[in-house]
């Protein structure tokens, strides 16, 4: 019996080199190459324009398939006064955003802030959060970490042939690890 426990305890300590391999070779399939993204383009889908929740422009500028999945960066081109986004959770990724151009409302749990160029806000994973863009025209940097199934979201709400209902938002929310949990946030 002791013989047995001992052959195992070798195939167990035998098998920590191929586990922590893994992990390793996981690490290492990302950019291997740094890039410059120019001013005013994406690089990967040319210009993403959104449905639903707003008509924004997103341009990728770091894709999670550059960061082997713990990095986004989008930059988006705000043309919707008065919208933004519904009061919604990221279960798994925290948000930074970066105003570069205009004014915006957040609402993170129970605070609200006013951003506006130069501002940056961090908004922590499965806390409620909205924004709404208050200005005429606005842009910002907008940061996912880890990127999760952001580029999809934004994919499919772009690629949407129509204004999806409230149901079909919740769905596609829900279908990239977000939940909707209330309305958009209104302007004070």
């Amino acid at each position: 019996m002791k013989r047995n426990q001992f052959m195992g305890a070798v195939a167990v300590v035998a098998s920590f080199p191929f586990l922590s391999f893994t992990s390793i070779e996981k690490q290492t399939i990302r950019a291997e190459k740094g890039f410059k993204i120019p001013a005013g383009e994406g690089r990967l889908h040319g210009h993403i324009r959104l449905k639903g929740v707003n008509s924004n422009i997103l341009d990728v500028k770091v894709s999670g398939s550059d960061t082997n999945g713990d990095l986004a960066i989008f930059e988006q081109t705000s043309l919707s006064p008065g919208k933004g986004t519904p009061l919604h959770v990221h279960h798994y990724q925290d948000e930074v955003f970066y105003v570069i151009l205009g004014e915006y409302q957040f609402l993170v749990g129970a605070q609200r802030f006013t951003l506006t160029e130069g501002d940056h806000i961090f908004l922590p994973r499965a806390v409620p959060h909205a924004w709404t863009q208050v200005s005429e025209r606005g842009k910002m940097n907008v940061l996912f970490q880890p990127a999760g199934k952001m580029e999809e979201f934004f994919l499919t709400m772009a690629a949407l042939d129509h204004e999806p209902s409230l149901e079909e938002m919740n769905k596609v929310f829900e279908e990239n690890e977000m939940a909707v949990v209330g309305p958009p946030l209104s302007i004070d």
